[in-house]
C-alpha cells in the first residue's frame, strides 16, 4: 500500500436534499433526502478508486459533492490539505484546474452550439488566460491526437461524432489543464462493449503517462475490477466496504458486494450455468425513510436483531479490507 499522504481525504460528507410533499401547507417541515450520509475515503496519488453500487445509492451524488457541483450538509473534502468545502468561489476556482471530471452521457455533455476545438480549449482558456490564441490551438490538437480524434477534425461540431468520439472529446476537455484527479461519472455506460474497452484502456495509458489519479464510477462490475486499485462499494447513501481490488472480488466480505459479484456474468457457458446467484428479495428502501442501524439489513439474509440496534463502523478486517457488517 502506497505510504504517501492522501491526495484526497474525505471525511464523514453528508448530502441531503430537502423534498417538499406534494400538496403541502408552507408550513409543513420538508422531508431529509439522505443521497450521502456519513462517507469517509482517502485518495492516494496515482491510484484509481472504483465505486460500485445499484442506481440512486449516492455515487454521483457523491462526485458532484467532491467537485462542489452540489453543495454538502456537513463534512470535510480535504484536497492536498485544503478544505474544499471552506473555500470561498475565486480559491475553489484555484483548485478546479486540478481535478476534472467526465461525464455519463458523452453527447449530452458537449455544447452543441461549438467546434470541439472551442470545447476542448474552454477549460484552458478559463484557467490560462494569459496563453496566446496559437499555444492554445497547438494545445488542443496535441490533446485530441492523444486521445485518438484527428487535429484536422478540430473544426467540427459534436454531433458529426460518434458516441465513443465524444466520450474521447471529453477526456481531452478534461486533460487539457494537466489536473491530477479526474472524477469518471460512469464514462462507458452508454457506449458499445467494443468501444467501452477502448476508452478504459485509453484511460489507462493516460494515468500512467500523466501519474493521475482517478475515481471510477460504474454499474459493471468487470469494468471496475479491470481498472480500479481499490473499489468502494456504496449501499443508500453508506459505505458497507472498501477493499483492493483483488480482495474484494475474490473474497468480498459484506453481503451486499456478495450478491453484486454473484450477479455478474461470467464468459464460460458452464460455469454461467452452475454459479449462485444471491437474490436480493426485498425492495430497496427509500432514502427519505432509511431503515434503522444498518441500511442493508431489510435485504439481509444474514441479519439479526443488532442489526437493526445500531449502524456498523467501517471495521479494518486485514488485507487492505474494511467492511460495515455486524455479522462479519
Amino acid at each position: 500500500m502506497n505510504v504517501q499522504s492522501p491526495l484526497l481525504s474525505v471525511r464523514d460528507l453528508k448530502v441531503w436534499f430537502d423534498i417538499k410533499r406534494q400538496g403541502a401547507m408552507p408550513w409543513t417541515p420538508v422531508d431529509k433526502l439522505k443521497a450521502v450520509d456519513g462517507i469517509d475515503f482517502d485518495l492516494m496519488p496515482g491510484e484509481t478508486l472504483g465505486i460500485v453500487g445499484e442506481s440512486g445509492c449516492g455515487k454521483s451524488t457523491l462526485a458532484r459533492a467532491i467537485m462542489r457541483m452540489v453543495p454538502a450538509e456537513a463534512g470535510t473534502v480535504l484536497w492536498l490539505g485544503n478544505d474544499l468545502l471552506q473555500l470561498n468561489k475565486h480559491d475553489m476556482r484555484e483548485h478546479r484546474k486540478e481535478m476534472q471530471m467526465i461525464f455519463q452521457d458523452p453527447l449530452a455533455s458537449l455544447n452543441p452550439r461549438m467546434t470541439i476545438g472551442q470545447i476542448v480549449a474552454e477549460p484552458l482558456t478559463t484557467h490560462h488566460p494569459n496563453l496566446s490564441a496559437s499555444e492554445v490551438k497547438d494545445r488542443v490538437r496535441e490533446v485530441l491526437d492523444r486521445v485518438g480524434i484527428l487535429p484536422n477534425m478540430i473544426n467540427r461540431y459534436p454531433h458529426e461524432f460518434s458516441g465513443g468520439q465524444c466520450q474521447r472529446i471529453g477526456i481531452a476537455r478534461a486533460l487539457i489543464v494537466k489536473p491530477q484527479l479526474i472524477i469518471c461519472d460512469e464514462p462507458v455506460s452508454a457506449l458499445d462493449v467494443s468501444i467501452q474497452a477502448q476508452v478504459i484502456n485509453l484511460l489507462m495509458e493516460i494515468q500512467e503517462e500523466m501519474g493521475l489519479s482517478l475515481i471510477f464510477i460504474a454499474h459493471d462490475l468487470s469494468v471496475v475490477k479491470h481498472i480500479s486499485t481499490r473499489v468502494m462499494v456504496l449501499y443508500l447513501g453508506n459505505v458497507v466496504e472498501i477493499s483492493e481490488s483483488a480482495q474484494l472480488y475474490r473474497s468480498p466480505g459484506h453481503p451486499y458486494t456478495e450478491a453484486l459479484i454473484s450477479a455478474v456474468p461470467i464468459p464460460d457457458p458452464n460455469a454461467e450455468a452452475s454459479k449462485e446467484v444471491m437474490i436480493l428479495d426485498a425492495d430497496l428502501p427509500s432514502p427519505l425513510n432509511p431503515p434503522s442501524g444498518c441500511v442493508f439489513r431489510t435485504r439481509c439474509p444474514i441479519a439479526g436483531p443488532e442489526c437493526a440496534e445500531t449502524k456498523p463502523p467501517l471495521t479494518d478486517r486485514g488485507n487492505g479490507q474494511q467492511v460495515a457488517c455486524h455479522k462479519r
